[in-house]
């Protein structure tokens, strides 16, 4: 093979038609006769979503990015690129695809876009599973002491030491023990867990089996929504290629040492994202939390010890076990080690994943890999860290690192890795509701402060956002926000109350305008606006015109623009596309 084609076939990949691409490619390929001379692999998602994104490496012209490809752009490519060996410069990637990827530093994701998932020949081509076979060489104490050195914490969010973790596990009572990845990924926004499952399962499992020597487990279970059918697919796949290479099963690699993975699927409740809803789950019960101790380590699946991690941790095990600690170690900060994948979401040019070291600053994660402002003239406003309950920070603390701790002391969480950017036309309160609304609908309804306590903070968020808030309102989000994140039972209770404490933190000015002057500034909610054309303001563009769907907006060249009154059906449509604040 002289010539290579990747095309990415994530859920992304797929969605915007890579399947297709893929088909037209062969049907060209065959067509010139070059079919044999040229490879196709189809991989997972590399991060950057602008699908349907293709490679073409060949001897001269080296590695040449495409994007948004169509399949009727592909014999064009084909006739010119492949056969022709010049470039078709109007598909090519530009500079914002080159940023993306600058500033990255790229382990967990390191195979992804790279390799074809379903083929468990390329991941051992790219030293797959030489961590398994190097395990065996050690003691499993000698890796629980590497990988608790590295200073390797969950990635779900807690950021609690793995190591010390699976030690702890090790050390406890009672057997069988038990490994399970948790994939039940269900922050807006978030598709981590998701992208690494679809476009490097191997390495998952390889960080499984390996955690299931060190503390002395011969079962794993991958937890995953089963609202990820191609991740569950793929694993599937891969699962079934480890065992016929014998790196899962009865005495792997002729080792007295077995293992083996099976697949529970989760039907979509965010609470079973904690770890005690998730083992009920995988029991068969409603996946409800319950009080700690004792912790899943010492009683977790099945009354035995359990290590849950989630998929981000367990893929970089094999990196760690194959350069070693020290080696982890060395990228990050003092207390928060290694890389951290995000998920990029709202108003920035490049939305997709960007895996960056520890300690990487907010800013130059947003202006760095996420190419800054979709709309410069709107403005950054706040980006929401963390998922559903993280915090929502200004623009202000825009330079903090991005670690556990820093990110902790200013009201919002790591999380498993969302990030959502918002502009000037986004309303802070009514992102509090947003989030907090998702919150009381994915409550278990196990515990008092969760069930009422948030209910009764929404309620109150509903009534400023229609115009009917109260000064004493802001004071009793606050003591009602503090009171539940002391006392709910689990995490999902503990951080709900997160968006609207820091939004009232960073954003009170915004509180107050709903409540005082009856006005949402960002004009978002729709009881408190008036859909008046303000001539002060208007440059006469015909934006609003343009975009309304009803034509309740009355304009002309070089004339102000008027809305209708009757005819308007307060959809905002005109108020998001104008760039100048001209509609109140």
């Amino acid at each position: 093979m002289t010539t290579k084609i990747f095309v990415c076939m994530g859920t992304s990949g797929i969605s915007s038609g890579a399947e297709e691409v893929v088909r037209i490619f062969e049907q060209e390929l065959e067509k010139h006769n070059v079919i044999d001379t040229c490879k196709i692999v189809r991989t997972g998602d590399r991060g950057l979503f602008r699908d349907v994104l293709v490679d073409i490496i060949t001897p001269k012209l080296g590695r040449i990015t495409y994007e948004y490809i169509k399949p009727e752009n592909v014999p064009q490519i084909v006739e010119e690129h492949i056969l022709g060996e010049t470039p078709v410069k109007k598909f090519q990637a530009g500079e914002d695809y080159q940023q993306f990827f600058a500033d990255q530093k790229r382990i967990v994701l390191s195979n992804c876009g790279e390799i074809d998932p379903e083929n468990i020949e390329e991941y051992i081509a790219s030293r797959g599973y030489d961590a398994l076979k190097k395990i065996f060489a050690i003691t499993p104490d000698q890796i629980i002491e590497s990988v608790e050195k590295s200073g390797l914490k969950g990635r779900g969010g807690a950021g609690f030491s793995t190591g010390l973790k699976w030690k702890f596990c090790k050390n406890a009572q009672g057997n069988p023990k038990y490994i399970v990845c948790n994939a039940d990924e269900g922050d807006p926004g978030a598709f981590m867990d998701r992208s690494i499952l679809e476009g490097d399962p191997h390495s998952v499992i390889e960080g499984m089996i390996i955690a299931g020597y060190a503390i002395g487990a011969t079962q794993g279970v991958v937890y995953c929504r089963a609202e990820y059918p191609l991740a569950i697919k793929r694993l599937n796949k891969a699962i079934s290629q480890a065992k016929e290479k014998g790196f899962l099963g009865a005495n792997i690699l002729g080792n007295n040492f077995s293992f083996d993975i099976t697949i529970a699927q989760g039907a979509g409740a965010f609470v079973c994202g904690e770890e005690t809803a998730l083992l009920a789950s995988i029991e068969g019960r409603r996946g409800m939390p319950k009080p700690k101790p004792p912790f899943p380590a010492q009683q977790g699946l099945w009354g035995k010890p359990t290590v849950i991690n989630n998929v981000e941790t367990f893929a970089n095990v094999r990196h760690i076990i194959m350069h070693g600690a020290e080696w982890f170690s060395s990228v990050g900060t003092q207390n928060s080690k290694g890389t951290k994948v995000f998920a990029l979401a709202g108003k920035i040019k490049n939305t997709g994943l960007a895996e960056v070291p520890m300690g990487t600053t907010i800013r130059q994660l947003i202006y760095g890999p996420g190419g800054g402002m979709v709309r410069k003239k709107i403005g950054f406003k706040a980006v929401q860290m963390g998922g559903p309950s993280g915090g929502c920070l200004p623009e202000s603390l825009l330079d903090i690192p991005i670690d556990y701790e820093s990110l902790n002391r200013t009201g919002a969480i790591m999380g498993s890795g969302g990030i959502i950017i918002m502009d000037q036309k986004t309303c802070m309160v009514d992102v509090a509701r947003y989030f907090l609304a998702f919150t009381v609908e994915e409550s278990c309804g196990k515990c008092v402060p969760c069930r009422i306590g948030l209910k009764r903070m929404l309620e109150v968020l509903e009534e400023i956002t229609a115009g009917r808030g109260k000064e004493e309102h802001l004071d009793f989000l606050q003591e009602m926000g503090e009171s539940i994140k002391e006392t709910a039972l689990c995490g999902l209770g503990n951080t709900a109350p997160n968006p609207v404490l820091t939004t009232l933190k960073y954003f009170k000015d915004e509180y107050i305008a709903h409540i005082k002057e009856k006005k949402c500034p960002a004009g978002v909610c729709v009881d408190l606006l008036k859909f008046e054309v303000i001539q002060e303001k208007c440059v006469k563009c015909g934006q609003c015109y343009k975009v309304c769907p009803v034509g309740a907006v009355e304009w002309k060249k070089k004339e102000y623009a008027a809305i209708n009154k009757e005819k308007c059906t307060k959809c905002k449509s005109c108020i998001m596309a104008c760039e100048f604040g001209a509609i109140e």
